[in-house]
């Protein structure tokens, strides 16, 4: 009766503790999702004065918000083909070939992931500064390759770990050239892989605040557009445009999984 006893009160314990930690975690989406709807127009916009869908109205005539929002896509996108790109073939080209210097190189790939990022951006700022490449959208897409390139290079090669090299073999051998074989058999294997870099890319550009602060100049993302609002109060159109974001991003995540879901009961 006692283990019993002590199982129940370990399993309860346990769903308390999962139940804290999902509060931890999600309260605060729920507290931007609630603040979106709130009717105050004082600053910080803090206080309840009740239910209302004008700030999703406000949102759409707000085009400072809106032209960031679509930097931030335009930076996201561009740097997520370019990074993912450039990374494929990094990783391809590392596991295949041998050559002078490929340890150093694969050193210096861990750099932009260890370092902290204030340090990267103060680096990214003074070589655009020595080289004189003016601050804007080109410095931003070239700050966000170099640090996102590692990242998708990282996940290709935990797919190349696995990865039998006569498929390859077998295909040449039957008479397709290295070209052909690469896009019919190695980047299908290789697939997984490229799709989490790059969305692991498109995640970390659409994200960045601390070294699009440094390279920026006058082009402005949706994150420094926040960063800029904290000081008078986060302004509910932002909380608006924050709960759309995040209700694009679940309805994708459900998409995917059902397609999932409907694949694997077909097999």
């Amino acid at each position: 009766m006692k283990r019993k006893k002590r199982e129940k009160a370990r399993a309860r314990g346990g769903v308390l503790f999962c139940v804290l930690v999902y509060l931890f975690l999600f309260l605060p989406i729920l507290v931007i999702v609630v603040n979106s709807f709130n009717a105050t127009t004082s600053k910080p916009y803090l206080s309840w004065k009740g239910f209302t869908f004008s700030w999703y109205a406000e949102l759409f005539t707000n085009t400072d918000l809106l032209g960031a929002f679509g930097n931030t896509l335009i930076l996201a996108g561009v740097s997520t083909l370019l990074s993912t790109m450039i990374g494929t073939l990094g990783a391809v080209g590392m596991y295949r070939y041998k050559f002078r210097g490929k340890g150093l190189i694969d050193a210096v790939l861990y750099i932009p992931v260890v370092i902290p990022e204030i340090v990267v951006g103060i680096s990214l700022l003074t070589m655009f500064s020595r080289i004189n490449i003016p601050r804007g959208m080109i410095t931003l897409i070239l700050s966000h390759v170099s640090f996102c390139i590692p990242f998708v290079i990282f996940n290709i090669r935990a797919r190349l770990s696995g990865y039998d090299s006569s498929v390859e073999e077998a295909s040449m051998d039957l008479g397709a050239n290295r070209i052909r074989t690469f896009m019919e058999i190695t980047l299908p294997i290789l697939a997984p892989g490229i799709a989490g870099g790059a969305l692991l890319a498109f995640t970390l550009s659409i994200d960045d605040v601390i070294i699009s602060y440094f390279v920026n100049g006058q082009t402005m993302t949706y994150p420094l557009k926040v960063m800029e609002s904290i000081r008078s109060g986060v302004a509910p159109d932002v909380n608006a445009l924050s709960t759309l974001i995040l209700i694009g991003t679940v309805l994708l995540v459900v998409l995917t999984q059902s397609d999932l879901i409907i694949k694997h009961r077909h097999y």
